[in-house]
């Protein structure tokens, strides 16, 4: 290997470690802002909803596309909301082209009977998916407010006494709640997978929020007012992740996002890997798309200050560190023989402790935000270390599919918008298989991934003859979580 590779090689290795490094002192700087804003007492301006005259009309947005197996599950649980008749309606915004079509008239009509006012919205097409439904249904929407429910979410039947009073402050655009996890427990995809996004909604979005910078409404579980969404823009669907866009543009427009972290809205996670495939490839591709249309306007804006700036940078770039990541993987083990080769480049290698301070970091952030859920006892402390480290293992172990994702997401590949197939999954007994809507395809990253799997497999064989141990957990993780990805993405076939 000549000394120019060499080098070149070194530089895109630190690079990709020094940004990880800047995105986990991001994390801390958010966990700071976590434990501050859960010492204190904050009060808020809220609508009396005992008072009729301050009730506001709200109309519950419910986008669905061929969702059989939930659909009946999700309209029985939104009939339960409880609200003034007269002051609700509910929008079911049925892209499908299956014959779930049939059973959602069948059971809108029931619930029709029943004195609810709901509406079987049906388009032509499916232009724009998800961000041209909610858009349609806007322009005939009666309420002020616009909750809005994925169909594998169960909102409490008190969600909008919990949600809507806090809009008596005119300044408020949205209000966002907690994502539940009904089969947290179901499967050790399940689980990592509820770990990840139990961060999200605890650290990164209460970190965020409290101190002012931009948060997103998650696309599902939150309340946007009406005015709000045609201030910024209306819905657009030129991203995969209209949310993020549009949470984006109207906080730019000044609007303000209310996080409410005490309240859970249950949902059902992704229980076979080519569903969770398909979830990660649109909010990862959709995270690098919002970035390419978004990131000037955040940093050009007049009217953020500049930490709210970075964090909305940071922010934005999220799933470009699977990049940075997959990055510092795949260049580890010809690190590794440079290391052993070049002696007097031996200091380039102190960089490493980058990533060995960035994952001692996120340990630590991770750690407040699971305690915080499932408790801070000996016993959960140590289902979280193993959890941490399964977590971490099949992150890396997607980082070649997310990484195309963000790839294609910068360079600005169109792709259409792949829902995330739902399976009515609520305990351990119940079965994704026979599911109509999995794909039948085999993802043609598999190859790659088992590849992958091998060459990690010589990475911890390399550190034998080297005598060089320093990376050997690093490979050992990164064999584990891409042997996971590509052996459940065959077993989900069956």
């Amino acid at each position: 290997m000549g000394l120019t590779i060499t080098y070149f090689i070194i530089a895109i290795y630190s690079t990709a470690l020094i940004l990880i490094f800047l995105y986990s002192l991001a994390q801390l700087n958010l966990l700071v802002n976590y434990l501050g804003y859960k010492r204190r007492n904050e009060e808020a301006p809220k609508f009396n909803l005992l008072d009729p005259k301050e009730i506001p009309f709200v109309t519950i947005q419910l986008p669905i596309y061929n969702e059989e197996y939930v659909v009946e599950r999700l309209l029985d649980n939104i009939s339960k909301i409880e609200y003034p008749k007269s002051k609700l309606e509910i929008q079911v915004l049925d892209d499908s082209t299956d014959d779930s079509v049939l059973d959602t008239a069948k059971r809108i009509e029931e619930l029709q009977k029943s004195g609810l006012d709901i509406q079987h919205i049906r388009r032509e097409n499916r232009k724009g998916y998800k961000a041209g439904a909610l858009k349609e249904g806007l322009a005939i929407a009666k309420g002020d407010f616009i909750a809005i429910f994925d169909a594998d979410f169960l909102p409490e039947s008190d969600w909008l006494k919990k949600t809507v009073p806090y809009f008596k402050d005119e300044e408020i655009g949205v209000v966002q709640t907690r994502w539940g996890h009904i089969n947290r427990d179901y499967s050790t995809l399940t689980r990592i997978q509820a770990f990840a996004l139990d961060a999200h909604f605890t650290l990164e979005q209460v970190g965020r929020n409290s101190k002012g910078h931009f948060i997103n409404f998650n696309g599902t579980a939150g309340i946007w007012r009406k005015e709000c969404i045609l201030d910024a823009g209306n819905w657009e669907g030129d991203t995969l992740t209209e949310d993020l866009d549009l949470s984006y543009r109207a906080q730019l427009k000044n609007w303000k996002f209310k996080y409410l972290e005490d309240v859970e809205t249950p949902a059902e996670l992704p229980v076979v890997i080519s569903a969770a495939r398909s979830q990660q490839f649109r909010w990862n591709k959709g995270g690098a798309e919002n970035f390419r249309k978004t990131v000037w306007s955040v940093i050009t804006s007049k009217n953020i200050p500049f930490k709210t700036k970075f964090h909305g940078v940071m922010h934005l770039l999220n799933s470009s560190m699977f990049l940075c990541v997959f990055t510092v993987a795949l260049l580890s083990i010809p690190m590794l023989y440079i290391k052993n080769t070049y002696g007097h480049l031996g200091w380039v290698f102190e960089v490493t402790s980058f990533f060995i301070i960035s994952t001692i970091i996120l340990f630590i952030c991770y750690w407040f935000t699971y305690k915080s859920i499932q408790g801070s006892s000996f016993d959960n402390f140590v289902d979280y270390i193993k959890l941490f480290f399964t977590f971490f293992s099949v992150a890396l172990g997607f980082s070649l599919h997310n990484t195309v994702a963000v790839l294609e997401g910068h360079l600005g590949k169109r792709s259409e918008f792949v829902r995330t197939p739902k399976f009515n999954i609520n305990n351990l007994t119940d079965s994704w298989k026979g599911n109509k809507y999995l794909t039948k395809k085999l993802s043609p990253n598999m190859i790659l991934e088992f590849a992958l799997m091998l060459y990690f497999l010589f990475g911890m064989y390399s550190a034998v003859p080297l005598n060089d141990y320093g990376l050997f957990p690093f490979h050992l993780m990164l064999f584990l979580g891409f042997g996971f990805v590509f052996f459940k993405s065959l077993t989900s076939k069956a």
